[in-house]
This record gives C-alpha cells, structure tokens and sequence, in this order.
C-alpha cells in the first residue's frame, strides 16, 4: 500500500535497492508532449550515485527504459512504464546488519510492521527509491514547460554554513556549476571543504535545500483539504531523510508583525501583483501567481562509519560500525529529488484545475 503519489496524476513506484531494479508507472500524464529522452537522462545523472568526492562511491549508470506511454517521440496519454537496471549492488557491505537495528534507520520499524526486512541497502525504504521520482519529476518538467512553469531547487544550507539572502539574491544559473549544487560560489566551497571533512571523520551532515517555482498560474490549489502548500509539504516529507517544510517566509516570518508582513496589492500594467512576496505565493491554499519558494530541512544520513552502540533482533545490548558506500550529505543528490517532487505536485494540480473548470 501507499506505493503511489498524486491524485490525477499518479505515480507508482517499485524495486529495492539492492533488487534487480528499480521502476515506475506514471498513470495519468497529458497525450501531446514531446518526451526529451536527453533531458530525462540528464535529471537522472544529477541524481545518481558517484558524482563527485562528496557523494556515495556506488557506481550506477541509472539508464532509464521507457517501456510504454510513448510513441514517436511523444506522450500518449497512456501509462508511462520505465525502469533502471541496478548493477553495483554490494550487499555483502549488509551482512553484518542482518541481525541487528541500525541507530535511526527504518530497520526497527519495518520489522515490527511487516516482520521481514530486507537489510540489504535498506530495501524499500532505502533512497535509491527515488530514482523513479526523478524520471517522474523529468517527464513532468517537460509538460511544464509548455505551460511556462519553471522549478529550480539548490542547496542553501550545510551545517551552520548558510546562504543569508532569499532567492532573487543569487544568480541561480550557477546552481550546477559546483558539486554542492549552490549559487553562491563561496560558500559552495566552503561546504564542499566541511562535507569532505565529515567524510574523512566517518561521520555525516545536515542542511536546506530551497526551491523556486516559477510562471505559476492563478488558482492552483483548493481552501481547506487541497492546499496547495499541503501538496507540496506532503511531497517533500516523503523524501528520504527530510525533516521539514516551510513556504514563504516560514518561521522567519513570526518576527514580523502582520502590517509588516502583508503582501500589500497593486495593479502592475493592468495586471493586479503584490509588492512583496512574504506569502510565497500562495493565499489561502491557492496560488497567487507570485513564485512559489520553500525549504526543506534534511537530517544528516543515518549511516556513520563509526561504531555506535545499538541492540540485536533480540534486544540484546551490542555494538555495530557499518560499513558500504553511503553519502555524508544527501543535499546535493537532494535536489534533483525536490525539483521532481515539486514538478509533479505542480502537474497534478494544474490538471485537477483544469478538469474542475470544465
């Protein structure tokens, strides 16, 4: 159960990962849009393990095969099938965690649900889950895009290592111009210098990803059960390792009074705007048309190649240091997987809007 993502547009996933692979079906996708296979592959490969000193060392070409929904070149309003071969598996990194919980991982809580696990990798609730996201999210981007809609997502925080100023501040074509996927290239390296040193210490780290969407219509999103911002949190919490949401000014915004922090209205050339965007471009669960910007807080990887003290299947007292290979900071991976998350939150309710004004 609870395998799919979405409400119109809907997105099954399945595959462990260390099984034979790793898939998805994308049921509801508009007929008509031109499928960029280079463009899918490329969000793939911003996703995928080994890119740089700072990730995972786990080999994977992630090719993706489309399997059906598609004919010459386009969308044909049919599921969309596709899978990713996994071929670097080192499941014997596991064999040791067979018999024991690892410290804040879904060992413990997946045993007591199901009672079986599969300990190799994590299984089901492992994050290379999120590949069929990201082919999702990709397939997504590209109906948007002939909607006008644009969504970009960086790394703007990595431990107390923070970017200070809100997106308009940064020259966001930057964002894949360093491994750590920031705009500001200074601070770009001074988290790449901290994240390889937690790998050196065997240890991991935390930070933020924010996310812009940009070109969004009037009216997405429904007043009380379908708020848009309730969509997009739904999304994002259901990433591996995310810890919170917050859109517009968020917690920061509880500093300012509300004759501070309304979006005051004006009329822009015949068009009605708002002079600030405290509200992050949604009111009232439907968005406004201003961009749509939000963070997402992630944990630092459960993994850390130190010894931890931890109980066994009997809960017995012992010890485990882990081993495989395992990112130190899932912020740069990350963000390809909010931009997917989003792409399809985005899609859905652009369609559900449609259909609704027929």
């Amino acid at each position: 159960m609870f395998n799919s993502f979405g409400n119109f547009l809907r997105l099954t996933t399945f595959g462990e990962s260390h099984g034979k692979a790793i898939g998805g079906v994308l049921d509801g996708f508009p007929a008509g849009v031109k499928i960029d296979m280079d463009f899918v592959q490329a969000e793939l490969n911003r996703r995928r393990p080994g890119q740089s000193r700072i990730t995972t060392s786990r080999s994977e070409d992630d090719k993706v095969e489309l399997l059906s929904g598609v004919f010459e070149g386009r969308s044909t309003g049919s599921p969309i099938g596709f899978l990713v071969w996994n071929k670097n598996q080192h499941s014997s990194d596991y064999s040791e965690m067979q018999s024991v919980y690892r410290p804040s991982h879904a060992d413990y809580t997946y045993k007591l649900k199901y009672g079986i696990r599969d300990y190799r990798g994590g299984g089901r609730s492992s994050a290379r889950e999120t590949i069929a996201r990201v082919v999702g999210g990709a397939l997504a981007k590209l109906a948007l895009r002939q909607l006008g809609m644009h969504i970009t997502a960086y790394t703007s925080q990595v431990g107390a290592i923070r970017l200070e100023e809100n997106y308009t501040a940064y020259d966001l074509s930057l964002i894949e111009t360093n491994p750590v996927r920031c705009p500001d290239p200074e601070k770009a390296k001074e988290m790449e210098e901290y994240i390889y040193k937690v790998k050196e210490e065997g240890d991991t780290i935390g930070g933020v990803v924010t996310c812009v969407i940009q070109g969004v219509p009037i009216g997405l999103g429904e007043p009380v059960f379908g708020k848009l911002q309730a969509a997009l949190a739904s999304g994002m919490l259901s990433i591996n390792a995310a810890k919170a949401f917050e859109y517009g000014e968020g917690f920061k915004g509880l500093k300012m009074k509300g004759s501070e922090q309304n979006d005051v209205f004006y009329n822009h050339n015949g068009r009605i705007e708002t002079r600030t965007n405290y509200s992050g471009g949604i009111q009232g669960g439907i968005s406004n048309g201003e961009d749509i910007y939000f963070r997402v807080a992630f944990k630092p990887v459960a993994t850390v190649l130190m010894e931890q003290h931890t109980v066994n299947l009997d809960g017995q007292d012992t010890t485990l240091k882990a081993r495989g290979r395992h990112d130190p900071c899932v912020l740069p991976r990350a963000v390809p997987i909010v931009e997917a998350m989003a792409a399809m939150t985005m899609l859905d309710y652009y369609l559900i809007d449609r259909m609704t004004q027929l």
